[in-house]
């Protein structure tokens, strides 16, 4: 069976049955468009809002804040 035709629209009794022959990288893709039905897509405003913002990093990566970090700043307001 070639990728295509494991990744082709299938059931779900149908995935489940092929599954275990995907290989990781199959998963991954199937996960993706699993994720990809149930997001719909973003506005093309909202896009250029994120490359703008992602853009924005890119030139100055101190302008965001570590995960870590920003975890434990949400932690302490929730404290207050």
């Amino acid at each position: 069976m070639s990728q295509d035709d494991k990744l082709s629209p299938m059931s779900l009794s149908q995935v489940l049955k092929a599954l275990p022959a995907f290989t990781v990288a199959e998963r991954q893709l199937l996960i993706r468009r699993v994720i990809e039905l149930d997001e719909p897509p973003l506005s093309e405003a909202d896009e250029r809002i994120v490359e703008s913002r992602l853009a924005a990093h890119h030139q100055d990566p101190s302008s965001s804040l570590p995960l870590k970090t920003l975890k434990e700043h949400l932690k302490s307001r929730r404290k207050k």
